[in-house]
């Protein structure tokens, strides 16, 4: 779990990270800010509306990158959708400006968490620390 929470606070602290998925041939990039460690499990959040949401429904394969004062963060795996209302319920509550665009129960909410996935922080000046979540 010590690691998860490491990933988690690095994301936290660089307050975002760019998401790349797949449509069809073409690579997706986009900014992203949510992060929660909640029942051992890394998950992120977007909208069900969102074509990111499609794109992940197609092909689930997905990295994550931040950076952070000459230290970067790479996530890859597959995110899978989880409609526990507990998990919505605590992204809202560990970042409430989300409350003005989402709730647990409308429909829209998604949350992601990463399954198969491998995390490497890496610098310039440091050799690259790489794990499983």
């Amino acid at each position: 779990m010590e690691k998860l929470e490491k990933v988690c606070a690095f994301l936290d602290e660089a307050q975002t990270y760019y998401l790349a998925t797949v449509e069809g041939d073409q690579p997706r990039v986009r900014p992203f800010g949510t992060a929660l460690v909640h029942g051992g499990k890394l998950y992120i959040q977007t909208g069900k509306i969102k074509p990111v949401s499609k794109q992940l429904a197609a092909n689930p394969k997905a990295e994550i990158c931040a950076f952070k004062d000459g230290k970067w963060l790479r996530v890859s795996g597959e995110l899978v959708n989880d409609e526990d209302r507990d998990v919505k319920v605590a992204m809202l509550e560990k970042m409430p400006s989300l409350k003005a665009m989402y709730a647990p129960d409308d429909g829209n909410m998604q949350m992601l968490y990463f399954k198969n996935a491998r995390a490497t922080f890496a610098s310039f000046t440091e050799a690259p620390e790489t794990f499983e979540l």
